[in-house]
């Protein structure tokens, strides 16, 4: 790639595959993050130490990076949240990227809603809160069910399906736990089958790549958390329902200004048609990007993404899907307190069709309250000849592999 360099923020583990594509097309590879142990660290060229949240200390280094030893060529993250960071770097290195602009409003929700709103994106109802009394009045004035939600929230952080089973009080507290500026974000709940979206944007044009039904068997077990239980591939949406939510979903992404980069969507195939519950800015986490959307299309969105992000041009025709194979995800709940045994774990060897696996904990950690997503102990990847088949052998490894705890 005639010597790019690529700074990615975050060097989580899920910046690994990334940086092996990265490393595989010829480019040199940057990462950033304050922890000087992070896993990515092990496969970049150079690292800067940074939080990823910082964009005024990691831009200070960049550019110092830019100037003492390599030209840097591109920012991107990988499965990490941090849009105004990558936005604000690239401003400073005069790169391609979504403006600030964007980032900002894909990092606030409310901004996000009010733009669907104005450039009439099919949205839920919503209501930006600062007060329980607020929430109270909601409740009366357009019934139960509703989602409460930080305005800025991650992983699943402080949102709460609210029910006529639940404490309104108790739910806005715990929501509100989560809040930066003490706002939180009412909306309608949308019934209907949700599905994951990713797209890449390209000069305004968009190429839908990746769907995935999302699956949210245990939202009575944790309620009023929610908790999503991975996801399965292919999708059981129609070609015209695919149509129209991968259309809804690139809209909702233009209309916020993205004209060159990933529009990842959480959408709803509600009766009145599809809905955006919210849209980010990059790469999907929980290896939807870089595993499921690949093993099932056959089509590598990272490396597209990493290429737009170098302004490196390619033929858009290579991101029409290749196969439509089925793969499954399925993450591991086990019950609160002390791990005492982890069994079963001989069941893994030779299963050919486990694609990843990982448990989180080990014998003699703690298992706390599922709460939000990063709860969850661990998650397996499944492949099969088809949706059915990936999601009884990720089922059957999940029931298998007994986590114990007291």
């Amino acid at each position: 790639m005639n010597g790019k360099t690529i700074l990615i923020i975050g060097g989580g583990i899920e910046s690994i595959p990334g940086l092996k594509i990265a490393k595989s097309i010829g480019l040199t590879t940057v990462v950033s993050d304050m922890n000087i142990d992070a896993p990515a660290f092990n496969y970049c060229d150079h690292k800067i130490i940074s939080s990823t949240y910082d964009f005024n200390n990691t831009a200070k280094l960049a550019k110092q990076f830019n100037e003492d030893i390599k030209k840097i060529d591109g920012v991107i993250s990988l499965a990490a949240d941090v849009p105004y960071t990558v936005s604000f770097v690239s401003e400073k290195l005069n790169l391609k990227s979504n403006s600030t602009d964007v980032a900002i409003l894909s990092s606030d929700k409310f901004l996000m809603k009010k733009t669907f709103e104005k450039k009439n994106i099919p949205i839920p109802k919503f209501w930006k809160i600062s007060s329980l009394k607020e929430f109270i009045n909601i409740s009366k004035d357009h019934g139960l069910p509703l989602i409460i939600k930080p305005l800025d929230g991650r992983g699943s952080r402080g949102v709460l399906l609210v029910t006529s089973k639940n404490d309104l009080k108790l739910a806005y507290n715990e929501s509100l736990k989560f809040s930066k500026d003490n706002y939180l974000l009412v909306e309608q709940f949308l019934a209907g089958q949700q599905i994951s979206t990713e797209a890449l944007i390209i000069n305004g044009v968009g190429y839908p790549i990746g769907f995935s039904d999302r699956n949210y068997e245990y939202l009575n077990k944790f309620s009023p958390y929610i908790i999503e239980n991975g996801g399965d591939m292919p999708t059981s949406l129609n070609d015209l329902e695919k149509k129209i939510i991968a259309k809804t979903a690139i809209e909702a992404g233009l209309s916020m200004g993205v004209t060159n980069g990933v529009v990842k969507g959480d959408m709803v195939l509600t009766k009145e048609g599809p809905k955006v519950i919210e849209i980010a800015t990059r790469l999907s986490g929980g290896w939807f990007s870089s595993d499921q959307i690949p093993l099932n299309s056959g089509i590598n969105i990272v490396e597209y993404a990493i290429k737009i992000a170098l302004n490196i041009r390619f033929n858009p025709n290579e991101l029409i899907p290749k196969i439509d194979a089925g793969v499954a995800i399925r993450y591991f709940f086990p019950d609160e307190g002390e791990i005492c045994k982890i069994e079963n774990l001989d069941f893994l060897l030779d299963k050919d069709y486990i694609y990843k696996f990982d448990l989180f904990f080990k014998v003699g950690d703690h298992i706390e309250q599922i709460t939000d997503h990063t709860k969850r102990a661990g998650y397996v990847i499944t492949i099969g000849k088809d949706k059915k088949e990936a999601v009884d052998r990720a089922e059957e490894i999940i029931n298998t592999i007994k986590i114990i705890t007291k």
